[in-house]
């Protein structure tokens, strides 16, 4: 029986992980689940797979935690302190997936534990790449992609020499708004914005694919996950979204892995690594699909991945202050604050009025960095 614990359990990529888990009970000891709030789901969690601990990382839901939790000698924790507390207790395998920059701290204990990692925080190797990935190196931790397009990638280098590598291509759905023109995207709605037509993801994550940002912030993350350089990593356009991602060899043979648009199939393949594991998704079906085909992004009706691949070639404190704008700027989308093109267009805003030191050293230069962006961020929209 391995152990886990599962940092943002009630989102959609614990809800999947949770799915695999009630498929493969005998397998799996439960250690930590977290949730920001949503003490009731995560207490009926906690029950169900008999968890030693659930914490709530907003601390005002805590008492709603206990109460559910009475009497069942689950324990209940709540607040910053607690959430790094569960991820660094030692497990077989931590599943990263609390949204945004408040996985940056679980994240890094987890690391310091020297364990194993499946990481869907992507905003943790955006925002900190060097310095987490020099954590990783220090602790002998081990980090496993669950962003589908990372987790295909590290499965097509499978048993390969990365020095051998000519290019990585990142595949991108487009969106639900890809065809949309550039009068249109000035009046998309957050319903819109978040209908993903192939997958079925939180409204962040799903305003994120529909601006491109989502592919730039992995843009960032592949770059510090696969040392190729940045000019060996490249986007395409994949509508079907069949293939997650590719390797092309200096033998120029490419090697591509393909799936369903689920996120079990990845989750899956970092639970199970090395091996392989039963998953309870419908199977991939080519002939129902009849076509696959690709396009070049268009960077100037979705600036996005222009400005990501600007901010990782910068690097230092860039790639932080992107994302915390981001967060900010998709947040005031959604609550009806700014238009869908103003998204990147504040983006672009912070990054050019932006102090940011070039370099980051620890965690707390990643996190002063990111609460200054996001002031920034706030400080431009009140005075629109």
């Amino acid at each position: 029986m391995r152990s886990i614990s599962i940092l943002g359990a009630t989102g959609s990529v614990g809800d999947s992980t949770l799915k695999l888990l009630r498929q493969h009970r005998d397998a799996w000891r439960v250690e930590a689940l977290t949730a920001q709030c949503s003490a009731t789901k995560l207490a009926q969690l906690a029950r169900e797979f008999d968890a030693r601990i659930a914490v709530v990382g907003d601390e005002s839901c805590l008492p709603e935690l206990r109460e559910a939790l009475a009497g069942t000698g689950i324990e209940a924790a709540g607040g910053r302190a607690a959430l790094i507390e569960a991820a660094r207790r030692p497990v077989d395998i931590t599943l990263a997936a609390i949204v945004g920059c408040a996985g940056l701290a679980p994240v890094m204990a987890a690391i310091e534990q020297g364990g194993t990692i499946a990481l869907a925080n992507k905003e943790a190797l955006v925002s900190a790449g060097e310095v987490m990935m020099q954590a990783v190196e220090r602790h002998g931790a081990t980090l496993l992609p669950v962003d589908s397009e990372h987790n295909a990638i590290f499965q097509s280098l499978a048993g390969s020499d990365i020095a051998d590598v000519r290019m990585i291509t990142l595949t991108a759905s487009g969106g639900p708004l890809r065809l949309l023109s550039a009068e249109e995207l000035q009046r998309v709605t957050p319903d819109q914005a978040v209908a993903h037509p192939n997958w079925d993801m939180g409204a962040k994550i799903s305003v994120d694919s529909a601006t491109m940002f989502n592919k730039g912030l992995e843009l960032i993350e592949a770059y510090h996950l696969f040392p190729v350089g940045l000019d060996r990593i490249r986007i395409l356009v994949h509508p079907q979204s069949v293939i997650h991602s590719m390797v092309e060899y200096r033998d120029h043979s490419t090697i591509a892995q393909l799936g369903p648009s689920d996120m079990i199939v990845p989750i899956a393949s970092c639970l199970a690594w090395p091996r392989r594991m039963e998953a309870p998704c419908e199977p991939l079906d080519l002939a129902a699909i009849g076509e696959l085909s690709f396009f070049a992004p268009d960077e100037e009706r979705f600036p996005a991945t222009r400005l990501a691949r600007a901010a990782c070639e910068e690097g230092g404190a860039t790639p932080a202050v992107l994302n915390a704008a981001n967060e900010i700027a998709v947040a005031a989308f959604l609550a009806g604050q700014i238009p869908f093109t103003r998204i990147a267009a504040l983006v672009e805003d912070v990054l050019e009025r932006s102090n940011r030191p070039q370099a980051l050293a620890s965690l707390e230069d990643v996190l002063t960095v990111d609460s200054s962006a996001r002031r920034q961020a706030q400080a431009i929209l009140e005075n629109a």
